[in-house]
């Protein structure tokens, strides 16, 4: 499964981003997709995901500013109300199992970065 991610950029605080994530050699398995997030010298942390029903979940740390939502296999992450603290990389993962409300990573995008200033 390949994932390529779009839409990062620079934004000032309390502005909006809206990230995207297309999805390709998936043949017939189905797949949920999640958005994760790092900062240099940070773990990697999980911010929201989507399965194949479209049952969502989403971070406490970005409850009620960011929204996750898919279509197919084009995944999107609206992050809305940005604070200087959302400054990361934003990856795109894909994967087979759900637990938790979450997806559990097999496959990672390259990462998009989002900076709020």
């Amino acid at each position: 499964v390949q994932l390529v991610e779009s839409g990062g950029g620079s934004v000032q605080a309390g502005g909006s981003l809206r990230l995207a994530c297309t999805a390709s050699g998936h043949g017939d398995s189905d797949y949920c997709m999640g958005w994760f997030r790092q900062t240099p010298g940070k773990e990697r942390e999980w911010a929201a995901a989507v399965d194949v029903n479209d049952n969502t979940g989403v971070a406490d740390s970005v409850k009620g500013r960011f929204t996750v939502s898919r279509h197919s296999y084009n995944l999107f992450l609206h992050m809305t109300t940005l604070e200087p603290e959302d400054t990361a990389m934003y990856y795109c993962a894909a994967g087979r199992r759900w637990e938790g409300s979450q997806c559990v990573p097999e496959y990672w995008g390259q990462g998009t970065q989002v900076t709020v200033s």
